[in-house]
């Protein structure tokens, strides 16, 4: 998995890396890797996030405790949903397999 460094993610996302540091402390899911000298290193989970925590804070003009409680939700129903889906297809599967075995009896 690639990764970028504070500064690299202060250039593509144009949040300064202050700023950064203070998100970590304040967004619980917000934990980029950190090496044996306290060097972070963020994933693509951790960018996506970040662009998505600007966009509520400086667009939507949510607070930072706002922003985490919307990202909560978002995530707590993208869950949901990724549940519904398997339970539609393991729905699907059982009916497949009744009527395999159905046809077998028969």
């Amino acid at each position: 998995m690639a990764t970028m460094t504070i500064g690299e993610v202060e250039q593509l996302t144009g949040v300064k890396a202050h700023v950064l540091r203070y998100w970590e402390e304040h967004i619980p899911f917000l934990s980029p890797q950190k090496d044996g000298f306290g060097r972070r290193f963020y994933s693509s989970r951790d960018i996506q996030l970040i662009l998505r925590l600007k966009y509520l804070v400086v667009d939507r003009k949510f607070t930072v405790g706002g922003a985490a409680e919307q990202l909560i939700r978002e995530s707590v129903e993208s869950d949901n949903s990724t549940l519904k889906a398997d339970i539609n297809q393991l729905k699907n599967e059982l009916i497949d397999l009744y009527v395999k075995v159905k046809a077998q009896k028969e």
